[in-house]
């Protein structure tokens, strides 16, 4: 049955720069990021999710509705099984990045997938799966896991006080919150301990929505992004510390595309400030972590900033804090910095095709398992939960734990996390200290937490 054109849905209502549409016009097809792509790799099955293929597709999609062609012959009838198929091919991808930073024509792929989503979602052909519910629960909640706003901080212990307003903020994310809590709890701790003069957003930190990027949906963006922004000028902040890798992708690149104004405040890696202060050797180490210990760079801290804050900033200030720790054996992974393999949960992957995300994740592990490593470690809070289910999975004796909570146990700090209404949530790899330190894996049974030392 032929289709009628005019009724049909349209393929592209804006998003899309002159430049990104010139931009797939420049591969060279040399099939480069078919080598790196980290979804490709564990799917060689289905080539159209490969970075080349994608390109090629949409830019064929385009030419059947605009360009010289459709403007002499007409315009193609869309066939929405094509467009469907594209639109599966274009979500499993993680936008990690990678094929941006192999490409020989140096196109970037990360800001042009995110681009060509919000097409899909304005014609109904996106998102995909469970991240069609995004927008609902930031919308209601103002976080993606249903929490009360007003408990943004029931995990800080009640020995530390948070001023209202200062020079530093600390801006937890949603997951460190509610759900990775001795990650929130180690943050707050060492920054108390060497004396900073921190406040935190509570109640008023909405989440980053970084996931309505990644994903397409961009309606709420605007508005979480202004409230962020505001909230941290009302008090006062000149630095904020994340120490979530997705947050500090949004606040640095996202926040500003939506807000109009100035921003008066830097975005900062926490573990670039953890670095400063064990550079001018104000952090008193008490107990070594005699483990080796591999890094993963987490894509948006590194690939998705390395061009806007330094490949410093990106890759080496974790690792200086890592290797500063006393005992650690520090073992580096074959893929690291620019060219890691991602973990396999960003770009929405992690709720729209979990076990995409999961066999990632399982070729990350094996990558660490290669260096011998009995500890992996990371900066993101949403890494360090795929490579977890993924260790889980390939039945590895790995643990995952953040750099933080690292650094926190080797200074000799509490960093158990008081109860509260999400302590039944947690499950978390930590490094435990009682006096030797060994990673553990927080598990809720009840009201308590176990500790299971492997």
């Amino acid at each position: 049955m032929a289709v009628d054109v005019k009724k049909s849905k349209p393929l592209m209502s804006g998003f899309m720069k002159s430049s990104q549409v010139m931009e797939l016009d420049g591969c060279t097809r040399c099939q480069e990021c078919m080598k790196w792509c980290p979804t490709y790799s564990v799917r060689p099955e289905s080539r159209g999710v490969a970075p080349m293929h994608k390109a090629a597709k949409w830019r064929e999609l385009m030419g059947s509705q605009k360009g010289l062609r459709a403007n002499v012959l007409g315009e193609v009838p869309l066939s929405e099984d094509e467009i469907s198929k594209f639109s599966e091919d274009l979500y499993y991808c993680t936008t990690c990045g990678v094929c941006s930073n192999v490409c020989e024509a140096g196109i970037n792929t990360v800001d042009l997938w995110e681009a060509v989503r919000p097409n899909l979602v304005a014609r109904g052909s996106g998102p995909y799966g469970k991240q069609s519910a995004f927008p609902k629960l930031l919308g209601e909640y103002r976080n993606p896991y249903m929490a009360k706003q007003e408990e943004r901080l029931c995990w800080v212990p009640s020995d530390i006080k948070i001023p209202e307003s200062a020079d530093i903020a600390y801006f937890a994310g949603c997951t460190a919150a509610y759900r990775q809590q001795a990650l929130g709890v180690s943050s707050v701790r060492i920054l108390d301990t060497l004396g900073a003069d921190f406040c935190m957003l509570g109640k008023d930190e909405w989440c980053c929505a970084s996931a309505l990027v990644r994903t397409g949906q961009r309606d709420l963006m605007k508005e979480h992004a202004i409230h962020n922004i505001e909230a941290l000028k009302d008090r006062g902040v000149k630095n904020v510390l994340f120490a979530c890798a997705g947050c500090l992708r949004a606040a640095t690149i996202d926040w500003p595309r939506w807000y109009e104004g100035y921003i008066p405040f830097k975005t900062m890696p926490l573990s670039v400030y953890l670095r400063e202060k064990i550079r001018k050797n104000e952090v008193e180490w008490k107990k070594p972590i005699n483990y080796n210990v591999t890094f993963h760079d987490p894509c948006h801290a590194g690939r998705h900033l390395m061009h806007i804050s330094g490949k410093d900033w990106a890759f080496e200030a974790p690792r200086d804090v890592l290797q500063s720790i006393p005992g650690i054996n520090f073992k580096e992974m074959a893929r690291n910095r620019a060219l890691q393999r991602c973990c396999g949960a960003g770009g929405g992957v992690k709720a729209g095709i979990p076990d995409l995300a999961l066999d990632c994740g399982k070729a990350r592990i094996a990558d660490a398992q290669a260096t011998s490593a009995q500890v992996v470690a990371s900066t993101c809070p949403f890494c360090r939960l795929n490579l977890m289910d993924a260790r889980t999975a390939a039945e590895s004796p790995l643990k995952v734990v953040d750099v933080v909570e690292l650094m926190a146990q080797s200074m000799g700090l509490d960093t158990s996390i008081p109860e509260n209404p999400y302590t039944k949530f947690q499950k978390q790899d930590v490094i435990v200290c009682d006096p030797v330190c060994k990673p553990a894996t927080l598990k809720q049974q009840g009201t308590d937490i176990v500790v299971e030392t492997k």
